[in-house]
């Protein structure tokens, strides 16, 4: 049996950090997006309750796919095993490195 890789997502969304696993991701149609599908959260037997995981968990537990612009992706692992997904606040003048963003089109020749 193949060994089930997950993939650690960490993007910039409206002020916070988001890390969160899932088992499928791949670049988009919709051009300069990332595809993530299959979220993984932690087992709920647990006895601690982590609240950054519980946070991310409640937003999308309705979620089949999501759309993130490729400019808002921090960085993308293959993992053996999932970890616990966390939201991280950025304080205001934070600097965040990320992918760099594409280049827009040349301008038509005149």
């Amino acid at each position: 049996m193949a060994e089930q890789s997950f993939y650690k997502v960490i993007f910039y969304n409206q002020s916070q950090v988001y890390e969160v696993y899932a088992r499928a991701i791949y670049q988009s149609e919709m051009y300069g997006f990332i595809e993530v599908e299959e979220f993984v959260f932690g087992e709920r037997s647990q006895l601690l309750v982590d609240p950054g995981e519980e946070k991310l968990k409640n937003e999308f537990a309705s979620v089949k796919r999501s759309f993130i612009p490729m400019q808002a992706i921090i960085r993308i692992d293959e993992v053996e095993q999932q970890g616990t997904g966390k939201v991280t606040d950025v304080a205001p003048g934070d600097k965040i490195a990320q992918f760099p963003t594409m280049p827009g089109k040349p301008a038509p020749a005149e």
